[in-house]
């Protein structure tokens, strides 16, 4: 039987362990941890992260801030702001909502966010620090955080003498997800469009994590019997059988098929999805400790 992993229940696990981290940060004379979240422009789905975002915030006990701009807001006023809020010792978290409309220059704006504020973990000097395997000063990308999360729940937390493929390259997920689990001691494989015979580099993972952005591309013969699957893909596909212009979510992963052959799999929705926001909230709380001097909370 497949072991379907319950990202829902270890995210909740994760905000369970950052509220109380808030609380006994504040216990201990620290100020309250402070996320600020910046939006610009009308995009729904933007809009639909940054108020679950601001939720979850509230939740943990944080002082959660949102600053939503118009769309047509100038790349120096948005540069203005991101100043503003490097300056506030109040805020110990800031999160640039991405995509930024077409006219905006996102990378700069990104960049200037200081490290020990760059919950996202985006910022090369954060990148850089995963890259030479300093996991404990820096921030860790959200979604490959909480990823690797899921895969030590089910294989602990080294990974030695483990195959590990990740499909995609990207420097959002693929490319740290890589790194985290070379830390963890796993042989890593970086895949991509232009590998050859991807699927069967694919059947050689014990651990196998899909971020390509292509609905169901990773089917059962990929899969390496008894292997753990990570399945990062968001698609929303049509759905007749739900009514016409209906739509459904799924993987990159035939998760259907690939769960007869895999020992643990991650479903979608439900699996990476939640894990992503529980990081942003564990990394808030970790910068909120670094900036009153005192040990940083692990998840």
């Amino acid at each position: 039987m497949v072991t379907v992993i319950d990202g829902k229940q270890a995210a909740a696990s994760v905000i369970s362990a950052v509220t109380e981290a808030a609380e006994s940060l504040e216990r201990a004379g620290g100020a309250k941890p402070g996320l600020a979240v910046v939006i610009v422009g009308n995009d729904p789905a933007s809009h639909a992260y940054v108020s679950s975002k601001s939720r979850m915030a509230k939740q943990c006990g944080f002082n959660s801030i949102q600053h939503t701009l118009p769309e047509e807001t100038t790349q120096e006023a948005l540069q203005s702001l991101v100043d503003t809020l490097n300056a506030d010792p109040a805020i110990h978290g800031i999160l640039v909502q991405l995509p930024l409309p077409r006219h905006l220059d996102q990378e700069p704006v990104i960049q200037s966010i200081l490290p020990e504020k760059d919950v996202d973990g985006l910022n090369i000097a954060n990148a850089g620090k995963i890259a030479t395997g300093d996991l404990t000063t820096g921030m860790i990308s959200c979604t490959p955080a909480g990823s690797m999360l899921l895969v030590k729940r089910i294989h602990g937390e080294d990974l030695s003498w483990l195959n590990a493929v990740v499909i995609g390259r990207s420097n959002l997920f693929g490319k740290p997800m890589g790194l985290l689990l070379l830390a963890a001691n796993a042989t890593v494989t970086m895949a991509h469009s232009k590998t050859k015979d991807l699927a069967a580099v694919c059947r050689n993972a014990d651990i196998l994590v899909a971020a390509v952005g292509r609905p169901e591309m990773v089917k059962a013969d990929w899969v390496k019997p008894g292997a753990t699957v990570i399945d990062v893909g968001i698609n929303r596909v049509p759905a007749p059988e739900k009514g016409e212009g209906k739509t459904r979510l799924v993987g990159d992963v035939a998760f259907d098929e690939a769960s007869e052959v895999a020992a643990a799999i991650t479903p979608v929705p439900g699996g990476v999805g939640p894990m992503t926001i529980a990081m942003l909230m564990a990394n808030t709380v970790i910068a909120a400790h670094r900036a009153a001097g005192l040990p940083a909370p692990k998840f």
